[in-house]
């Protein structure tokens, strides 16, 4: 998975400035237990201070060995989601780390109903763009 997102992350550099909304309530539809499409690493998304942010409460091997090959020594607890703050449309705008990668990049959330959200970026001020769905889940995989 790290790897696939390390691909989405070379493309996840946004050209556009987020329009800052007021944060949803606690609740909202992109809060919550997400996996990612091949199901290698889950994040929990919550509120942080008046933004939304996610981090690794579960990782596969594979995505684990990915990271400390991007330096980050213990995939489980790092923040991957930074500070997304809701736009005037419902999705939401922020930052993605890509733990492999060792790097940030601007990117967006796009609520897909209640059990789907699409997590999307772009270079080039938006001439290529990359983007994944994210499932939610009830419950943490298991290896």
């Amino acid at each position: 998975m790290i790897r696939r997102l390390a691909g989405m992350a070379a493309a996840m550099v946004i050209g556009t400035t987020p329009l800052v909304a007021e944060p949803q309530a606690t609740g909202s539809v992109v809060e919550g237990l997400w996996i990612n499409p091949t199901s290698s690493v889950a994040v929990r998304t919550g509120a942080c201070n008046d933004h939304l942010c996610g981090w690794i409460v579960w990782a596969d091997r594979g995505a684990a060995a990915d990271a400390r090959s991007g330096g980050v020594a213990s995939l489980v607890g790092t923040e991957l989601l930074v500070d997304y703050a809701a736009r005037g449309d419902g999705s939401w705008a922020g930052t993605v780390f890509v733990p492999d990668m060792g790097r940030r990049f601007s990117s967006t959330l796009v609520p897909l109903g209640r059990n789907a959200m699409r997590v999307k970026g772009c270079v080039v001020g938006g001439l290529l763009c990359k983007a994944q769905v994210w499932q939610r889940i009830e419950h943490l995989p298991h290896e």
